[in-house]
């Protein structure tokens, strides 16, 4: 698709009224329908692809790990090549093309299982194609709320799309294992395209147009923007103490977590239905944060709720590895770590969004946000083996302690970092000799004095 003739991005669009609310705004609306529908879809499929391996295929463990490893493997491989090749396009392209292949996919999936061709190769590949798209239409709608929204409303969309992405993170699985329990797999397969296919027709209706970062002459290919994209974020202490944090943390989380899912049934003696009810409690936790991101940062400054919010979600882990007693005693308390955790976790992945795309100019939108995914996701890996080293070596209890200490080391880069000493406003976009003047102006003019 040919680039647009103007630079201008959507957030300083000076002449375009200011709609008193996004939800009035019915390109917005349309979005976060789209998105909403998608994030269904693509965590619905997360459940329903493996129980078609297990329930139709006979699948055994070693099968399904690697279906689900193969589902997983595109966040590693792709992120930043489609974070360099997002920032070039439109994004609404994106995003309905990814909704499209993803239908198709599942779709084949359905039609094969009726018909009694389907096989693991096939599933396989579905997999891969879900996952591998869902990277395309993830950073995509991060990158189309900063061209769709002006700057002055980012937290308040932030606020609303993470909060839609908490909410399929709950009733996604949940709708996707009840949808092969009541119907057939292949139907339950037909039932996640169809998300997709209502995200299409939402996105599709967005009228407004999108302006691309201007296209110079000999711009470079897709390798040396990639590696752009990651001296773009090293140079910046401010995306660089995001990146820090965010590895920090995704690495303990990891490791924490592989304890934590074998503690609770060992150590404390949960059956499956009440691992899974306490784990679902980050849910509505998530919501409440989504919900507190709209207003706090504005009321308190983004630096102090950034590292309070830190400190507290990750510290209440802590009162994990120490519970001991009857399930009267323990399940309450998990319940309540899990909606405390959940509700300033949101609260601090929605405010550390906000300040990532205000410091970032529109032609790098994508490429920073795939780096940032890639560094905090890369390390995820690895932090499982350590949780599952720790929990072997020191038991399940002083090594979930351990790796809940470990969390805290990302609120201590926040607190460190530039990050802690933002104020009421959102700091000024970069200086990008290739990026959008008006953008940088309109950013000057709102940053922190």
């Amino acid at each position: 698709m040919p680039p647009a003739s103007s630079a201008t991005s959507a957030t300083c669009d000076s002449n375009r009224p200011v709609p008193p609310s996004l939800w009035r705004d019915g390109d917005f609306r349309r979005l976060w329908g789209g998105q909403t529908a998608s994030q269904l879809g693509e965590h619905a499929s997360l459940v329903i692809l493996p129980l078609i391996a297990v329930l139709t295929l006979d699948a055994d463990a070693g099968q399904l790990g690697a279906l689900r490893a193969v589902g997983q493997a595109p966040i590693l491989l792709l992120s930043l090549f489609v974070g360099a090749w997002v920032d070039g396009w439109h994004t609404r392209t994106v995003m309905v093309s990814a909704d499209l292949g993803r239908a198709l996919a599942l779709g084949a999936v359905a039609v094969l299982g009726l018909l009694g061709g389907l096989g693991l190769p096939t599933l396989f590949v579905a997999a891969f194609t879900v996952g591998a798209l869902s990277v395309f239409f993830d950073v995509a709608y991060q990158t189309s709320a900063v061209r769709l929204v002006r700057r002055d409303r980012w937290v308040q969309g932030n606020s609303a799309l993470e909060g839609s992405r908490s909410a399929a993170q709950i009733g996604g699985p949940a709708l996707g294992g009840m949808s092969v329990s009541v119907l057939s797999a292949p139907i339950a397969a037909v039932g996640g395209a169809l998300f997709f296919a209502l995200s299409f027709l939402s996105i599709t209706r967005i009228r407004r147009p999108e302006s691309l970062p201007e296209r110079t002459e000999g711009a470079p290919g897709v390798r040396r923007r990639i590696l752009e994209g990651l001296r773009f974020v090293t140079h910046d202490p401010t995306l660089r103490a995001i990146g820090l944090a965010s590895a920090v943390f995704q690495f303990s989380f990891a490791a924490f977590t592989t304890g934590y899912l074998l503690f609770l049934p060992r150590e404390l003696h949960l059956s499956g239905a009440v691992v899974g009810l306490t784990l679902a409690a980050t849910g509505p936790g998530a919501l409440l944060g989504s919900l507190a991101a709209a207003r706090l940062p504005a009321g308190f400054g983004y630096g102090p709720v950034l590292v309070t919010a830190a400190v507290v979600g990750d510290g209440v882990l802590l009162c994990v590895p120490v519970l001991h007693g009857s399930a009267a005693v323990t399940i309450p308390v998990l319940l309540a770590v899990n909606v405390v955790f959940g509700a300033f976790g949101q609260l601090v992945n929605v405010t550390i969004m906000a300040v990532r795309q205000a410091v970032t100019p529109d032609r790098m939108q994508g490429r920073v946000a795939a780096t940032i995914t890639f560094v905090g996701m890369g390390s995820t890996p690895l932090g499982s083996l350590l949780g599952g080293v720790l929990a072997t070596t020191w038991g399940l209890r002083a090594g979930l302690l351990l790796t809940a200490v470990a969390l805290l080391g990302s609120p201590i880069s926040i607190a460190l970092s530039p990050l802690a000493r933002l104020g009421r406003v959102l700091p000024a976009t970069r200086a990008d000799t290739h990026g959008s003047a008006c953008r940088a102006d309109g950013a000057a003019r709102s940053a922190h004095p």
